[in-house]
């Protein structure tokens, strides 16, 4: 691990910046989801470790792991939708894990919902990081 990250204050931005690089990252992925995990009082921090679970799905072998993580995933993910709806960064979490998602795992009900929520709140969103990620998922 490179720096060690104080809980209390994690570093958002190195979450946002990690997201998308999760996947190709195993090492990142789980370190993340190590730090996420003492944040769950926090929607978004909860919204970013159901994101992170469902991305170590891809990096597990065992297909029954691959669903406990995944399940698990999705899980935080609708906790953290639920607890703050108005959130964009939650819904962008939520509509990048279900647009990547594998159809047979049948998590993709909100496409259409979330995409047009981030269309009318895009100017709330004022990091960069998070507005190339929404404009990607918008152009998907």
């Amino acid at each position: 691990a490179m720096a060690i990250m104080v809980h209390a204050n994690i570093d958002l931005d190195a979450v946002r910046s990690g997201y998308t690089k999760a996947v190709d990252d195993k090492n990142l992925c789980s370190e993340m989801i190590q730090d996420l995990k003492s944040m769950q009082n926090n929607n978004v921090c909860l919204a970013y470790l159901g994101g992170y679970q469902t991305i170590w799905a891809n990096h597990v072998f065992n297909p029954f792991s691959k669903m406990k993580t995944f399940n698990e995933g999705k899980k935080n993910i609708e906790r953290a939708v639920n607890n703050d709806l108005k959130n964009p960064e939650i819904r962008l979490v939520r509509l990048s894990v279900q647009k990547n998602a594998p159809a047979f795992l049948g998590y993709r009900n909100d496409i259409e919902k979330d995409e047009s929520f981030i269309r009318k709140n895009i100017n709330a969103i004022n990091n960069l990081v998070l507005l190339k990620m929404a404009n990607e998922l918008l152009k998907q």
